[in-house]
């Protein structure tokens, strides 16, 4: 019988971690804190190993990266109703004693229960989320096409306002930077767009002019966009990889505890 490591890990892990999980909480309390630390440094050593490991040992010849990618799944699977339950009873709470804002979560409530219903409808009837074979809309998709696209629309519609706002703000040049910011951010804008043609369109003579110097400009915003913005790009995801590796290590090193709501304590 040829079993593969992955699998019966994750078939001993997800059948034996409640029970010792609940058998140790009860025997001692202390260990409650402690066993989510433990799974934790588990979990963030599992796929370092598997870049060590002989792959054929843990996942045949795929490795173990398709493995880790099932496990992602079913975790996210788990993780995924317990956000509806903290939903649910933070909303029912607020609703319950009145707490400001309480009509949305009201809202919010029934809209999360109305789709849930034609989500389950759907899939029980075979019908789907989607449009029906003959071309009709499902009870769900009208509910998202008349309700959840307006929505989305407005609210991105609002971001604007906020994004021009900001923008108006960030472009005052205050000193050297912000002035470098204004200058870099009006060529690029005036680079997207046929603006010079647009303004000297009434004269064919400065018409062709200005489409030469649009392309120009175009071309210089495509420089911006590549390489200034581009390493500055570089940097920031640089900074936050590192920044994501060495909280990875403190939590496998059992050094950060916040995801357990504890900070540096017990």
């Amino acid at each position: 019988m040829n079993l593969e490591f992955g699998r019966v890990a994750l078939a001993l892990l997800l059948a034996l971690i409640p029970v010792i999980g609940i058998f140790l909480g009860m025997k001692s309390p202390a260990l409650r804190s402690r066993m989510p630390i433990l799974v934790g440094i588990f979990a963030g050593l599992i796929p370092i190993f598997s870049m060590y490991v002989p792959k054929r040992w843990l996942a045949g010849e795929g490795g173990m990266s398709p493995r880790l990618d099932q496990w992602l799944i079913i975790v996210a699977a788990f993780a995924l109703p317990l956000g509806v339950v903290n939903v649910v009873q933070n909303s029912s709470r607020k609703i319950s004693r009145r707490d400001k804002g309480w009509p949305f979560a009201l809202v919010l409530l029934i809209g999360f229960t109305v789709t849930a219903v034609l989500g389950i409808q759907g899939a029980i009837t075979g019908d789907g989320i989607g449009m029906r074979a003959d071309g009709s809309n499902t009870p769900f998709n009208w509910v998202y096409q008349s309700f959840f696209q307006p929505l989305q629309s407005t609210i991105f519609a609002l971001l604007a306002f906020f994004m021009a706002s900001a923008a108006f703000r960030a472009f005052r040049a205050r000193n050297v930077e912000a002035t470098i910011l204004l200058i870099a951010g009006g060529l690029v804008m005036a680079g997207r767009v046929p603006l010079l043609e647009f303004l000297f369109g009434w004269s064919p003579p400065l018409h062709a002019s200005a489409a030469s110097a649009s392309q120009g400009l175009g071309r210089l915003a495509e420089w911006i966009m590549n390489w200034p913005n581009g390493a500055a790009q570089s940097g920031i995801i640089i900074g936050a990889a590192l920044g994501a590796a060495s909280m990875a290590l403190r939590v496998i090193l059992g050094i950060e505890r916040g995801y357990l709501g504890l900070g540096k304590g017990e």
